[in-house]
């Protein structure tokens, strides 16, 4: 069992979007049983808040649902529940190391270090939530091909 823990700032656009987007992969994929996805924020900013619309509106376009999900916060005690913590950029994995003070087991990565290194779109500041949205399926599909 892969525990995967998508992680960005507000966990209302990106990290959720990984989220699902990853489900939905794996589901298609016939490997549902073999992961457990999840994901939060770095910030308390946005706690209990739905998915931003236009997130839900670009998963919804792929047919994706992110139903009923809501914004958590990333605690200290997660780090040992999960094998993989995935953030979105460079910022995230700087406060994901501040809650966990350590990464000792070496579980903290950029979702796109899979593929091009580089930091997934933020769709906050860009309003351009496709890329953000093809950004996470090629950091995605490159996870899955690692890990299996």
């Amino acid at each position: 069992m892969h525990r995967i823990m998508f992680v960005c700032h507000g966990n209302i656009c990106r990290s959720p979007m990984a989220e699902f987007i990853l489900k939905d992969m794996t589901a298609k994929a016939g490997l549902s049983d073999d992961f457990y996805i999840a994901s939060s924020a770095v910030s308390t900013e946005e706690i209990g808040n739905p998915v931003y619309p236009p997130a839900r509106e670009e998963l919804k376009k792929h047919n994706i649902s992110c139903k009923g999900k809501t914004a958590v916060q990333l605690k200290k005690s997660d780090y040992d529940k999960y094998d993989l913590f995935l953030a979105m950029d460079e910022s995230n994995i700087r406060f994901i190391n501040r809650i966990f003070g350590s990464d000792p087991e070496n579980k903290v990565r950029k979702l796109l270090e899979y593929t091009t290194g580089a930091d997934v779109a933020d769709p906050w500041y860009t309003r351009n939530f496709t890329v953000t949205y093809d950004d996470i399926v090629s950091g995605c599909r490159a996870l899955i091909d690692t890990l299996i």
